[in-house]
């Protein structure tokens, strides 16, 4: 039930209040350090595809990313004044910050200024927020979509605007398409809220053309599956990994967070076709991850970032309890600023036990790879004119992200660069010429991913083979200098008169 502020003269000021601080909260954090100093493999796949043309874009979504497409075109507007970086990175933090003031809005909606103060701050200050806001994808802004969705949803419950509703779940799933799940948990939202059947009806009508806009997308992106195929199957290891993401991850924090959500929980129920603020923020934050681990037991498509956007309904729930926590204390009750100030305070409390994670996220190394580290060892290794072969393809990422460090290299195995193929990283020769290339070559630098100098590995692709096959029985390493996620190695061949045992190689890893 909205409380009493909402017919109070000074109600809109403080609700202003209430929405601005947290975006100004999460604005700061997003912006602190977003110019970690490299791009990582999902990053850079971002930024080379949107410096393509809208042609080229078009003709790459044919083949691979059609669930990116969307997010691409936008980036690509985003990138042609100047690319970097910051820019890379820049929309996803816009949208963070989106999210916490929608976030906060619907807390103030759903009950009152001080819990969407609260539930705001809280979103701003988690971990998890702070980490998809400082990459360059599109999961903050499918976060802000489904916020501005779910708040839709609310306004249209009680005052219509059900096509506006519709036409952003339908944006927000164009920009990945396991948004759609926010659909189940609006229909819980309904069924909570015991809404009539006019109003199931309506919501029917804006939730299946939201749909059919995605129809096309999902029929693409069915045939591109092969691209999510490295997915492990979830257990509970992942449903415990996710909850302390959404509430944070420090015991200190998680604990008293569950506690409050426990609280918001045991809130009555509420009156036939009322809308609750727990109505609203518990099926947000649980039916998207548990319907995705479920279909992911027998498909594996789960990822902790694929659900991000359902980390609002936690927040959202623990500022409610809290507010039932401070009811019980009357002082801070009788007291407005009292409460508002305690709970800020917890929360900035919350913030500083966290601290150190955030601080340790914006370190470049944190992410699987670096790939402007590895192109900045590949410039000190690499010459004009040597010879590079890429094991597998797709580690030609980094020069495409970084091209200096390889500037002037032959690119052995390339046969067409992306941008002309359609293609990610570009379309390599045939088995027959490649080896006709490698048979003129006395060396040959290899970028390798660590996995694919295992012996283990047996890759698909006859090119990659053939690679393999050359590289093992004609040549023998010479030297070797490891960075996270890749390897350079140079190779001698056999019959090479490089002096010493060739089998003898230096190893040394990368600074």
């Amino acid at each position: 039930m909205v409380s009493s502020w909402a017919r109070r003269p000074e109600a809109g000021r403080t609700e202003a209040v209430a929405v601005l601080m947290p975006v100004t909260v999460m604005l700061a954090i997003g912006l602190w350090g977003l110019d970690r100093g490299g791009m990582w493999r999902d990053e850079a796949v971002t930024f080379q595809v949107a410096r393509r043309s809208v042609p080229q874009i078009w003709q790459l979504l044919h083949s691979v990313d059609a669930v990116h497409g969307l997010y691409y075109l936008l980036m690509h507007v985003v990138l042609t004044p100047h690319p970097g970086e910051v820019a890379l990175r820049l929309p996803s933090v816009c949208g963070a910050a989106a999210t916490a003031g929608l976030v906060a809005a619907m807390g103030v909606r759903l009950c009152r200024p001080r819990v969407g103060l609260w539930a705001g701050l809280l979103y701003a200050v988690t971990p998890m927020t702070g980490h998809f806001a400082q990459e360059g994808r599109s999961y903050a802004l499918v976060a802000a979509g489904v916020a501005g969705a779910t708040l839709l949803l609310v306004r249209a419950l009680r005052t219509g605007g059900w096509w506006a509703y519709g036409g952003t779940v339908a944006v927000t799933c164009l920009l990945h398409e396991f948004a759609v799940l926010v659909l189940l948990a609006h229909a819980g939202t309904l069924a909570l809220a015991r809404v009539p059947r006019r109003v199931w009806w309506r919501w029917g009508c804006a939730a299946g053309a939201a749909l059919l806009v995605l129809l096309p997308l999902a029929l693409v992106s069915q045939g591109q599956s092969a691209q999510v195929a490295w997915l492990p199957m979830p257990g509970f290891g992942s449903a415990d990994r996710l909850l302390r993401a959404f509430a944070g991850p420090r015991q200190l924090v998680f604990v008293p967070y569950l506690v409050l959500i426990a609280l918001a929980l045991r809130s009555p129920l509420a009156r036939r076709g009322e809308l609750t603020l727990r109505a609203v923020a518990l099926p947000l934050m649980i039916v998207p991850p548990a319907v995705l681990m479920t279909v992911s037991r027998f498909w594996p498509l789960y990822d902790e970032r694929y659900v991000l956007y359902a980390l609002a309904g936690a927040p959202l729930l623990a500022a409610a309890g809290a507010e039932r926590l401070v009811a019980m204390v009357p002082r801070l009750a009788l007291s407005s600023l009292s409460g508002v100030l305690t709970g800020v305070l917890a929360i900035a409390l919350v913030f500083v036990w966290q601290l150190p994670l955030l601080r340790k996220d914006r370190i470049p190394d944190r992410r699987p790879d670096n790939l402007a580290v590895v192109s900045a060892v590949a410039g000190r290794e690499l010459r004009p004119g040597d010879p590079v072969l890429f094991l597998p393809s797709l580690v030609r990422r980094s020069a495409l992200a970084y091209p200096n460090g390889f500037r002037g290299v032959r690119d052995i195995a390339l046969r067409e660069p992306g941008p002309v193929s359609g293609t990610l990283y570009g379309q390599e020769t045939n088995p027959g010429e490649l080896r006709r290339r490698l048979d003129r070559l006395d060396r040959v630098w290899v970028v390798a991913e660590p996995f694919a100098l295992r012996p283990a590995w047996y890759p698909g692709s006859a090119t990659e083979r053939l690679k393999l096959t050359v590289v093992g029985e004609e040549f023998v390493p010479r030297e070797e200098v490891a960075r996270k996620g890749v390897t350079l190695r140079l190779y001698v061949r056999r019959s090479a008169p490089e002096g010493g045992d060739a089998s003898i190689y230096a190893h040394r890893a990368a600074p």
